[in-house]
């Protein structure tokens, strides 16, 4: 593995980057995405294997969202100290084992997936698939230091974006096993050897960056900047509902309007892909708009949509509500790329404030927006968790999803509030991004 270490690397000195550190940063972006994108599907798997699990399973509506529930939790926590790893180990050498220990839930998940097994089991093999969750937060961390900042949007949003899109992939590929009246193992066997795969990929065509190390300092300083917790709570909103309904889309169909699993499976992965494919959509508006502001208009989008489903719901119409969830989708989607926009600024806001200015700020909002980064996307993750527990509880209660709605409406409506409030109502002082002339913009326009 030494031989993989780079001991210099300065992607900002555009010399060596059109020499050497462009092809090298690519290279490690392609199979980081290839990865990651597995680990998404592993981490969403449950989400596929509760639709074949019928009555003989002997678990009812409130077990399956429990059984998901618990893969959200455990990829949530996990991404911190996955954030933490690629510079403690190194980047290729991280990648290797997260996407090898993705072999353990699936072969787990393979030996156990029959009539009969305890309840208990299924629920801790659901939580070994969590690990899958963590690849996201190293694969970032990671990416992010091989790029210089003028690329990072384009490489972060595209590393996102490829992982995004495991989810409707297994659900893709869970439709077709389905269709192809085949068992929950076909799917698994599947899944094992692309893992191999991914991880001798990783050992094969990756590399570790020596000057990467893990700056304490810049942890302590994020967990106790107040602007980190609040985008973590709007991150909830956003990628909390991503992941979450990525999990509970198929089983609400399924329990709400009775459709069968082949049924559920041929539109539960449409909401996930479109989701996936308009983040960097999000982004890209965020530049252009500024993030405050998307993500201000994007709340509000989210609270209509789901006050649509909520009325399907009461009406009982699988047609508007199916409509009005994967419209709900892809604002998810787009609120994804515009809140992970506004970190970077808001930092780089803060660094003027305190008087900095040029590369000095730049430097400051980079150190503490790295740091943020993976307790914001551990925190908006947990977002899933609380859906899913949501339905649950609604399910147990009045035996459809309406309540939940009504819940997730009302938290959609704090987070407009809080946009509004903290980022738009009494702007502060920053920084255009370096490549831009103007010497001041405020929140908004971050």
């Amino acid at each position: 593995m030494a031989s993989r270490w780079i001991e210099q690397w300065d992607p900002e000195d555009e010399a060596f980057w059109e020499a050497r550190g462009e092809k090298i940063a690519r290279r490690n972006l392609v199979f980081s995405i290839l990865s990651e994108h597995i680990g998404f599907s592993i981490w969403t798997l449950w989400s596929v294997l509760v639709l074949f699990m019928g009555p003989e399973y002997g678990i009812d509506p409130a077990g399956k969202f429990f059984l998901v529930a618990m893969a959200t939790l455990v990829g949530a926590f996990i991404r911190v100290p996955y954030t933490f790893a690629v510079a403690r180990f190194g980047g290729r050498n991280w990648t290797i084992v997260a996407a090898s220990m993705l072999i353990l839930p699936t072969a787990a998940a393979f030996v156990v997936m029959e009539p009969g097994t305890s309840y208990t089991t299924f629920m801790l093999v659901a939580m070994l698939t969590g690990v899958g969750g963590g690849n996201f937060a190293s694969s970032m961390t990671n990416i992010n230091s091989f790029f210089p900042l003028r690329k990072k949007g384009w490489a972060l949003g595209l590393n996102a974006g490829g992982g995004n899109i495991g989810v409707p992939v297994v659900q893709l590929a869970g439709l077709a096993v389905i269709g192809a009246a085949g068992g929950p193992r076909v799917l698994l066997g599947i899944y094992l050897p692309f893992i191999a795969l991914s991880a001798i990929c990783a050992a094969l065509f990756m590399d570790n960056l020596a000057p990467v190390k893990n700056d304490t300092g810049a942890a302590k300083d994020a967990v106790r900047d107040p602007h980190t917790w609040i985008m973590s709570f709007l991150y909830i909103g956003t990628f909390g509902s991503f992941i979450g309904y990525s999990f509970a889309f198929g089983l609400v169909l399924q329990t709400q309007f009775g459709r069968t699993p082949l049924q559920a499976a041929s539109i539960t992965f449409i909401g996930p892909l479109l989701g996936s494919l308009i983040r960097p959509v999000g982004g890209r508006l965020a530049d252009r708009f500024g993030g405050a502001r998307i993500t201000l208009w994007n709340f509000l989008g989210m609270g209509v949509a789901t006050g649509v489903v909520v009325l399907a719901s009461v009406e009982k119409s699988l047609a508007l509500f199916t409509t009005a969830f994967i419209v709900l989708f892809v604002l998810t989607g787009v609120g994804n790329g515009s809140t992970y926009k506004m970190i970077p600024g808001i930092f780089h806001a803060k660094a003027v404030a305190k008087g900095m200015s040029g590369e000095a700020a730049a430097a400051y909002g980079r150190r503490l927006s790295g740091a943020s980064m993976g307790l914001i996307g551990a925190v908006g993750a947990l977002g899933g968790l609380g859906i899913n527990l949501a339905f649950r509880q609604s399910f147990l209660t009045a035996g459809t999803g309406t309540s939940a709605f009504v819940a997730f409406l009302a938290f959609y409506a704090a987070c407009f509030a809080v946009t509004w409030a903290v980022y738009l109502r009494r702007p502060a002082t920053a920084v255009q991004p370096v490549a831009e002339a103007k010497p001041q913009l405020s929140y908004a326009e971050v």
